[in-house]
């Protein structure tokens, strides 16, 4: 062996070394959801309420658990102290209905994610809806930030805007703007929350199916599936589900910065283009400044160090480790069924949406 490849063998070895100790001594165990995605009641405790394909997850101003139900077409509050479950939003129909009114009595149709702004509103994109709703944090009424309810691809007045599956929001406090991950068109489209009349405006993605190009500005050129956004400081990361790697977007210059993903489908721990995801479906960045990817199709969270780019496994078996196996156990040894959400708390716990076991689970990590 000569001593370039000597020095390289060496060097990945501990890399590997240290993937595998970063990611030692975390537990898993489920913090709401009974395992079955029958509807039992809007309210109770929260282990013996079923919650039927839990999607989206994240913390409200007032310390407790968001969390959207797509089977039941609602969104429902978990109080970790008391470790009661209720319903904030959705009347358990599927439908179109009830702006101006409580939300609890409004039709929804899969509500996939959910967030806050810094007045305490919340905000949530509906997929089969093809909008963005908001529930008024102190009356408690739903009412459409945009969209008309129907598929297509439109910019402009909020009320005539339309979306194509939108499936991620993130909201930027700074300049009171709500950024959506458009996937059906291929587009990041932006909308403003204040400051005038309220329009939709295309940010990044062209409509067509390609990979963006590291180091450009994202406005006019193509994504690959923007599929789940998050925003942390001045930063919005983004992972793209069809291109199967996570980016990360300057949200002062536009810039788009590849951080991790090959962009073929594989399950390697490894930095930067070296590691692979297949089909990610959630991100959330952490206090530390890790970011949280749901790899979806490999039954799997992982971790991304954004300094270095390095993606480690912080919980599931991988691509054959779909299902259900337990709880208060070592999270690199806990199945999944296909998650999707996450989001983390100020503790640097990750909370997922472990969406077809029908559990919120939590996970011990920073």
């Amino acid at each position: 062996m000569n001593t370039p490849r000597r020095t390289i063998v060496v060097a990945s070895l501990l890399l590997c070394l240290a993937i595998a100790a970063s990611t030692e001594g975390q537990t898993i165990h489920t913090v709401a959801g009974n395992g079955k995605k029958t509807n039992n009641g809007d309210a109770g405790p929260a282990l013996k309420t079923g919650i039927g394909n839990p999607f989206g997850v994240a913390f409200g101003p007032d310390g407790a658990l968001y969390i959207c139900e797509v089977d039941h077409h609602r969104v429902r509050r978990l109080d970790l102290k008391t470790g009661k479950l209720t319903t904030v939003a959705g009347n358990g129909s599927k439908g179109y209905a009830g702006d101006g009114g409580p939300a609890t009595q409004a039709a929804l149709n899969e509500p996939y994610e959910v967030r806050f702004d810094k007045h305490g509103n919340m905000y949530f994109v509906e997929m089969k809806n093809h909008l963005i709703r908001k529930v008024d944090g102190k009356t408690g009424r739903i009412s459409t930030v945009a969209g008309t309810g129907k598929q297509g691809f439109k910019d402009g007045v909020h009320s005539e805007a339309q979306f194509s599956r939108p499936h991620s929001i993130a909201i930027d406090d700074k300049t009171d703007t709500l950024y959506v991950a458009d996937i059906g068109n291929h587009r990041v489209r932006a909308i403003n929350l204040s400051g005038g009349p309220r329009k939709v405006v295309t940010v990044g993605g062209t409509g067509a199916r390609k990979p963006p190009v590291t180091g450009q500005v994202i406005t006019g050129r193509a994504l690959l599936g923007p599929r789940a956004l998050d925003i942390h400081g001045r930063t919005m990361w983004l992972a793209l589900r069809e291109g199967h790697s996570v980016w990360r977007i300057d949200l002062d210059t536009m810039v788009i910065t590849h951080v991790a993903g090959s962009g073929k489908k594989g399950f390697d721990d490894a930095r930067g283009n070296a590691a692979t995801f297949n089909g990610p479906k959630g991100i959330a960045v952490g206090p530390k400044g890790f970011a949280y990817v749901v790899d979806t199709e490999n039954q799997a969270i992982r971790k991304v160090d954004p300094k270095t780019g390095v993606v480690t496994t912080l919980a599931g078996v991988g691509p054959k480790g779909r299902g259900y196996n337990g709880d208060n156990i070592a999270a690199r040894k806990a199945q999944m069924g296909r998650p999707h959400g996450v989001c983390v708390g100020k503790d640097g716990a990750v909370y997922v949406g472990d969406s077809e076991n029908h559990r919120v689970r939590v996970i011990r990590a920073e």
